[in-house]
């Protein structure tokens, strides 16, 4: 193994690590100034109002949580040029799943930025009518539900699934990982899969959702990825 080969594991490892605490931080900021995720369950009427108290900050704190995963793409890479050793084919698409889901969901956040500002300028104008309001509910409402939910969080989760899943089961043919780390991530996987049951109650009445999914399964595939970091950073050692 080459040194700059050994230097990429060890980025890699360290994004890995990082990008799951650097997140948090937008994060939290949205749940202390914008009530996030709970406010988008209330009425568009009311996300528009808190969003303009937002004001700025709350723009850039959006701009955060978008970009604040795109170094992803390199740990991606990097955790490709492990998994290739094994399949070829399978490490490939597990490679184009996972950077096509960062993209996604870099789509769906900025919405945020780029969008939802200039509807709720328009709906909270003290010139604007009746019409121009609902106009403006309706478009928000579309927005939401083809970037938000169909792009960010649909077409996002279910490709970081599937490349979650691949390399779970790759590196449970690496010697060079513990097993228990395929099998977190596999174990991962499936209850991340059910936090989709959340989108489809959207459109689909008889879909129940299920509680916590979302929750449990986006804090597993986090953690996993925590742990993915620090073993990948040991591989230049074995």
């Amino acid at each position: 193994m080459d040194k700059l080969t050994k230097q990429t594991y060890k980025y890699a490892g360290l994004i890995f690590l990082i990008i799951p605490l650097l997140i948090q931080i937008p994060y939290t900021l949205l749940i202390m100034n914008f009530q996030y995720p709970d406010i988008l369950r209330e009425p568009t009427e009311k996300i528009l109002v808190e969003f303009q108290k937002g004001g700025s900050s709350l723009i850039w704190t959006w701009l955060f949580f978008g970009f604040a995963g795109l170094p992803l793409v390199y740990s991606y890479l990097g955790l490709y040029r492990i998994t290739i050793e094994k399949s070829q084919v399978a490490s490939l698409v597990a490679v184009i799943f996972g950077i096509s889901a960062l993209f996604f969901q870099l789509i769906g956040l900025l919405r945020w930025v780029f969008v939802v500002p200039i509807l709720t300028n328009l709906y909270t104008d003290t010139n604007a009518t009746v019409g121009i309001k609902e106009a403006v509910i309706v478009s928000f409402q579309t927005i939401h539900h083809l970037f938000g939910v169909l792009i960010g969080e649909h077409l996002g989760q279910l490709f970081t699934i599937i490349w979650m899943t691949i390399n779970s089961a790759l590196l449970l043919k690496e010697s060079r990982f513990p097993k228990w780390l395929g099998y977190f991530g596999l174990f991962s996987s499936i209850i991340y899969v059910l936090a989709q049951t959340e989108l489809f109650a959207l459109v689909i009445p008889e879909v129940s959702e299920i509680p916590l999914a979302g929750l449990l399964g986006s804090l597993c595939w986090l953690l996993w990825m925590v742990a993915l970091g620090y073993f990948m950073r040991l591989v230049p050692k074995l």
